[in-house]
């Protein structure tokens, strides 16, 4: 099964009124594990970089005033993400802007259904529990120490980390090996092991004294 990790960088929070994508990753997994296929560009959006966003992804305007448009990308970016779930944290926000990129190039809009909003599952999974990504690295030990600002890329990565842990995949396995080990201890603790030789007539004399203190032994029932 594939499924396409995703993530953005934008230049602030509102694509309808003027926000752009400068930063697009997708992170390809087979049978929820990372393949090591990428795609990764950043992007000129064509507009001014306000400093509060710029805080958030370190993206400066002069840095982006090189780099390819979304028109540039867009035929590469479609023929990654092909027709595969889109694993995204915060779904409505990343595909919002998606769908404004490519309503501007009279593209049909990605339908959220086709995305898996990972936000939603911690939402569910811990209920009042802080749910961001930088929350889930530390919930789950995913090192994020590399985390400065945000990246689109390395958030991809993080996140395909944390989605796996999310539904069950690495915790399940710890947890039958887990169950598997306390199985073996419990049975080695209480199996009695043969003597490595026959008791002495003094021993069993002392055992058959010892069966004659019982009261209705059970093999006399």
């Amino acid at each position: 099964m594939r499924e396409i990790v995703l993530d953005t960088e934008t230049t602030g929070l509102s694509p309808r009124k003027g926000d752009r994508i400068v930063e697009i990753a997708c992170v390809e997994l087979i049978n929820h594990l990372t393949t090591g296929e990428c795609f990764h560009k950043y992007i000129n959006p064509e507009r001014n970089m306000p400093e509060k966003a710029q805080a958030v992804h370190g993206l400066s305007e002069e840095f982006l005033s090189d780099k390819p448009v979304f028109s540039d990308v867009s035929e590469a970016f479609n023929d990654f993400i092909g027709t595969s779930p889109l694993i995204i944290h915060n779904a409505e926000f990343d595909m919002s802007f998606l769908n404004c990129e490519r309503e501007r190039l009279n593209l049909d809009p990605l339908p959220m259904e086709r995305s898996i909003d990972t936000l939603r599952l911690a939402r569910k999974k811990f209920p009042g529990a802080q749910v961001s990504l930088d929350a889930l690295c530390r919930r789950f030990e995913v090192d994020n120490s590399t985390r400065a600002v945000h990246g689109a890329l390395l958030d991809a990565k993080l996140l395909a980390e944390v989605y796996l842990e999310l539904i069950g995949g690495r915790q399940q396995s710890m947890k039958l090996l887990s169950t598997k080990k306390m199985i073996t201890a419990d049975v080695e603790k209480n199996v009695f092991k043969k003597r490595p030789h026959a008791p002495s007539l003094e021993e069993e004399a002392l055992h058959v004294q010892f069966l004659k203190k019982l009261k209705k032994p059970i093999w006399n029932l």
